[in-house]
């Protein structure tokens, strides 16, 4: 018979962790007595991060004893109830006997199994161990959240006794294997994305992968030199090269190339036709070099075409949306769109001084022209009245002009996931739990420089030498104020996925899934040579 052991709540604290602060609820403590389970939460209880707990969805946390007790004969050590983060602390139960959509009835309350627990760092913080979130996968002892259904008082020694069998039977350790492990058969992604009452978050997750198109090659691995056919003025501080090379694979519009320049440094540009030509605006080092030094004839290290903001099939309207030398990517789309019957809008704001590429947009013909220059009257929200609802919008621009425009069309009617924009430089960070993340510009990391291979963070314009004390490529890229993207830091939930320009890495430790070709994990990667990554 399943029980009830433990009823443990706890609120949000801030915790230092790695001379972070993490603003955490997974210290949870038992309590006597009984206590309301409402909707969101128990009462004394919450989340620190609603991004990944807490909510509908999430409300209450279960783990189970036997699990404790598999741990303990695991790790040889000691654990208290509540440790895991948990809320209930049960008998029975079993993440490989309990499924998605099962009902509960604990107490006074009923409750819906929604979905596995998040892989997330702070099970790992808060245990001293920070492979606890991939282990937890590894081991199928995930635990689980419940949907609260009716609200009503539950405390320890209450009987759980289930009411309801979820649709399909999937298992918590099945639908947790099947996103996190490989081997994701498309049958059991069909049958998940058809339980109701699996969580919204694992629901995309499943669409996604079910949607998932076949990985493109990437043409070529690492830098290969193209040569310059042609250097071409398009304004003041704008100019395109011209590049050619063998067996080239056309590449998708809206994609960017990286360039290296040995010596000088590594940038990344759109490329701006059919062809492949970069339109390079002079405002860095390596921009500098490409208009000053550069001539025809010599070559230029190339990395192959990636990127997702690109230009999707489809017949409804297409509004492409520029500022600066933004207008490089959707020009290439604009390219793309000549002759293919679909109404197209392009708005473009610049100054009017430095118009790059007016006659040749002119000669594309996009059905709707404006250009609107921002020393006399810069593009705003009243320039878009009368764009049609149902088209697909490309934004590509400062991020404050990208923010801005989408806000403006989605005001207007526009479906938010019709609208796509492209960033360049860092990406915003993805660190959650962090309070005290300032904004500082990348840089060399403090103390000894490292004599190891020398990363390249693309992206961020830095080189760094890796250092002997230096546990993982995240790690390092911290050190030096690199934005970020993680989540477990256990090689489980792929958030660090990192695009591999050019060089090789190994694991320490594996991730339970490897990255695809041409990507790293970098929570887990080390170099084994020179990198140059995405980042």
């Amino acid at each position: 018979m399943a029980r009830l052991l433990s009823l443990n709540v706890g609120l949000p604290e801030d915790v230092s962790w790695h001379g972070k602060t993490v603003h955490t609820g997974i210290f949870k403590q038992p309590v006597d007595g009984p206590l309301m389970v409402r909707r969101l939460n128990i009462d004394g209880d919450g989340q620190g991060d609603l991004g990944g707990h807490g909510g509908e969805n999430r409300a209450v946390l279960v783990y189970q004893r036997e699990s404790y007790e598999h741990w303990r004969s695991e790790l040889g050590r000691e654990f208290e109830y509540g440790q895991f983060g948990e809320n209930f602390t049960v008998e029975g139960l079993a993440d490989t006997e309990v499924h998605i959509g099962d009902r509960f009835r604990i107490g006074e309350a009923e409750f819906e199994v929604t979905q596995p627990r998040v892989t997330c760092y702070r099970v790992g913080m808060r245990l001293g161990e920070p492979r606890m979130p991939s282990l937890m996968v590894a081991h199928g002892r995930p635990g689980f959240y419940l949907r609260v259904l009716t609200e009503g008082e539950v405390q320890a020694g209450d009987e759980i006794v289930r009411t309801h069998v979820g649709r399909h039977r999937m298992s918590v350790a099945t639908i947790d294997a099947l996103l996190y492990l490989p081997g994701k058969d498309p049958e059991s992604l069909r049958k998940a994305v058809d339980i109701p009452a699996l969580s919204p978050g694992w629901q995309g997750s499943f669409h996604d992968l079910l949607n998932a198109e076949p990985e493109e090659t990437t043409g070529w691995q690492g830098f290969r030199p193209l040569r310059v056919t042609a250097i071409v003025p398009e304004s003041p501080t704008v100019t395109s090269f011209h590049l050619v090379g063998d067996d080239l694979r056309r590449a998708i519009p809206g994609q960017y190339v990286t360039v290296r320049v040995p010596g000088v440094g590594v940038r990344s540009y759109s490329l701006s036709s059919g062809s492949y030509r970069i339109s390079v605006k002079r405002d860095g080092v390596v921009s500098t070099y490409l208009h000053s030094k550069l001539q025809v004839g010599d070559t230029l290290d190339v990395a192959a075409p990636r990127g997702d903001f690109v230009l999707e099939p489809g017949d409804e309207p297409v509004i492409l949306l520029s500022a600066g030398v933004g207008a490089t990517p959707v020009l290439a789309m604009l390219h793309a769109l000549k002759g293919s019957g679909r109404e197209v809008w392009w708005l473009h704001t610049t100054r009017s001084t430095d118009h790059a590429f007016a006659s040749e947009v002119q000669r594309l013909g996009p059905d709707h022209l404006q250009v609107h220059y921002s020393d006399h009257g810069r593009l705003t929200r009243a320039n878009l009245t009368g764009l049609p609802a149902n088209a697909t919008a490309y934004l590509c621009g400062p991020s404050t002009f990208m923010a801005d425009m989408r806000d403006a069309l989605v005001d207007l009617g526009m479906d938010s996931a019709r609208i796509h924009s492209e960033l360049f430089g860092t990406r915003p960070p993805i660190n959650p739990g962090l309070t005290d993340a300032t904004t500082v510009a990348p840089h060399q990391p403090s103390g000894p420089t490292g004599t190891g291979p020398k990363i390249t963070f693309a992206r961020s314009g830095l080189t760094v030498a890796w250092r002997d004390g230096d546990t993982s490529v995240l790690d390092l890229a911290e050190a030096c104020d690199v934005p970020t993207r993680w989540s477990c830091r256990a090689g489980a939930c792929h958030t660090c996925i990192t695009p591999v320009l050019s060089g090789s890495i190994r694991n320490d430790p594996d991730p339970l899934e490897p990255a695809a070709p041409g990507n790293a994990l970098i929570c887990c990667a080390r170099p084994e040579t020179d990198l140059v990554l995405d980042l």
